[in-house]
Formats: structure tokens, sequence, C-alpha cells
């Protein structure tokens, strides 16, 4: 019996629903399916036809549908694995097929532009808890995914006030089972902390990246050649889905923004110090971000899970064109 009184050997839902089966989806059916019993029976919806074949050969889904209403029909658990910006339509397209009781969540990076999109399609009688899993790796599609990439990786959840509480006790229990870390907080607090411990990370390894690249076709050669290990980190942040982050960049503009805004503050003043030949500032400001890496090391949030090649504490997971 867990904590909150879910008998282990019982799972949470009856039948759960992927709306989505790239790295991150696909990940969620198979460490529901093999870990935790979270799910008597695990349906698969893709809009990809291709993506859809790939799930039916891999048989890591109870059932694949064609179609997504047959997908949701019965479900007591749907949960958004597509590119945030496609939460709304797909929202408002399976509103009439969701069972009263049913649990709608998702893994969406940003949490305020998914309450307004899908809040107002929710159906009365079923209950919607926001939901991102901080974590992923850069890879796409359903080989991508492991059962236990949620393993000591917080999964954040953002209901709103007056969301039904049981609703919010079995998505614990779910995400528990399968190895995270589960904490409600508010979601424009979700947003604001994303944005500086996420999107802006990924925003500057874009640039930087970018940066390296234009440039003459010999250098850009030896830029590849003699890629020092902070700038393959940064290609491998930036070799993340470009629909995602485009979606993410959008939705969250303006706690990026205003991050970026303070990133942008604090590099003028390293420009200063490192022009004027201020090495006792330069050591003190190195010397805090130090602590700060240590800090990161202590939560065991440092950026790499043993359970799969690539993975890292973030949620650059997804393809082109396709959920995540």
């Amino acid at each position: 019996m867990s904590k909150d009184g879910f008998p282990k050997d019982k799972p949470v839902f009856r039948r759960l629903a992927v709306i989505g089966c790239g790295n991150i989806g696909s990940s969620v059916v198979r460490a529901v399916r093999t870990t935790g019993n979270g799910a008597a029976h695990v349906a698969v919806f893709d809009p990809n036809p291709a993506v859809r074949a790939r799930v039916r050969e891999l048989g890591i889904a109870d059932s694949v549908h064609d179609g997504i209403a047959e997908a949701v029909e019965g479900a007591d658990c749907v949960v958004l694995c597509s590119p945030v910006m496609t939460y709304g339509a797909i929202a408002k397209e399976i509103a009439p097929h969701l069972a009263r009781g049913a649990v709608l969540t998702d893994v969406g990076s940003v949490k305020m532009a998914v309450v307004k999109d899908v809040a107002p399609e929710v159906p009365e009688g079923v209950h919607f808890v926001p939901g991102h899993p901080v974590a992923g790796t850069e890879k796409s599609g359903p080989d991508a995914g492991f059962a236990e990439l949620f393993q000591g990786r917080y999964w954040l959840l953002t209901p709103e006030a007056g969301t039904d509480e049981g609703a919010v006790s079995r998505l614990v229990e779910l995400w528990s089972r399968v190895g995270a870390i589960v904490e409600v907080m508010d979601a424009a607090y979700h947003d604001k902390v994303l944005a500086l411990t996420s999107h802006l990370p990924h925003l500057i390894a874009y640039t930087i990246v970018g940066t390296a690249f234009d440039v003459e076709e010999q250098e850009r050669q030896d830029v590849i050649r003699f890629s020092a290990g902070g700038f393959r980190d940064f290609t491998r942040i930036a070799g993340s889905d470009p629909t995602m982050w485009r979606d993410i960049f959008l939705t969250n503009k303006d706690a990026v923004l205003e991050m970026l805004q303070r990133f942008n503050e604090d590099l003028t003043a390293l420009q200063r110090q490192i022009r004027y030949g201020e090495g006792d500032k330069l050591f003190d400001f190195f010397t805090r971000t130090r602590d700060v890496r240590r800090s990161v090391v202590e939560a065991h949030q440092a950026g790499t899970n043993p359970w799969g090649p690539g993975a890292n504490g973030d949620h650059p997971a997804s393809e082109t064109g396709k959920p995540k």
C-alpha cells in the first residue's frame, strides 16, 4: 500500500492512452507497462502512420490505434505527448470521447500556455492536471525511448486551484511508480524556473553552435575536428528537435525574454571584467558558479541519466514535426 492508500498490487489506471509516441511518449509507454504496475492497458495513437507501424513492430504498447478517438475511448487517463502547440487542437478533438472522471495530463515543457489552450476544451467531469517530466534525450522516435528514463528525475505537476485532489494523487502515484520524484507547483512559477534552467540554456546552445558554424569552410571543419567537451555538449543540446523548441520559445516568451535580459546584463559585466583585466572579479564569479555545479551534483540532477546514453536532465526529446 502506498502512502496515499493505493494498493501496490493493483494498477493506478485501467486504461492509459498516450497521444504521441516519440522519445518521451514511448518512454512513458515502456515505463508504465514494465515498472510499478501503472496501468492495466496502455493504448497509443500517433498521427504519423510510420510511427504507429514501428510501435506495433516494437510491441511496447497493449494496443495501437489508427484513430485518436478510438485510442482515448474508455481511458481513465490520457497523456498528451505531442509538441505543446498541438495540445489545444488535440484536446478539442478528443473532448467528446473522454470518459467522465478521466484524468487528462501532458508532458510539455511549458505550462501556462498549456493551461490556456487545453483547459477551455476539457469537458465537465474530466480532470485536467498539467505535467512536465524534467527528463529526456536529444534522440527522437519510438526506438529512442526507454523505461528507466524517469528514474530519479523530477516530474512536476501544475494543477489549477480547485482541481480534484484524487486526480492529482493518482498521477503522483503513477509517476512515482515509474521512479520519478513528483512535485506539485504553480504553473507560472514552473515556467519562470524552467525558462532559466532549461529554455535559456537551449537558446544559448543554439546561438553558440550557430555562431561557431557561421565561419569559413576550413574553420568550420576545424571546429568539428577540435571540438572540446564543452562545445560537444552544446552541439548535443542544439541537436534537439527544432519544432519542439520553436514552440517552447513562442509559448513561454515572456519568461524566456526576462531571463535572457538578465543573462545579457551578466554577460556585459563579464565582458567589462575581461576587457579591464579584473581577474579578482572573474575568479569570484567562477567560484560562485562552481558552487552551483556542486549543488546540482549533490541534488543528483547533474545531467547524466545512468539508464540511457545521451540522457540529460532537460527535455530536449521529440521529433521534427512529430509528437515527442
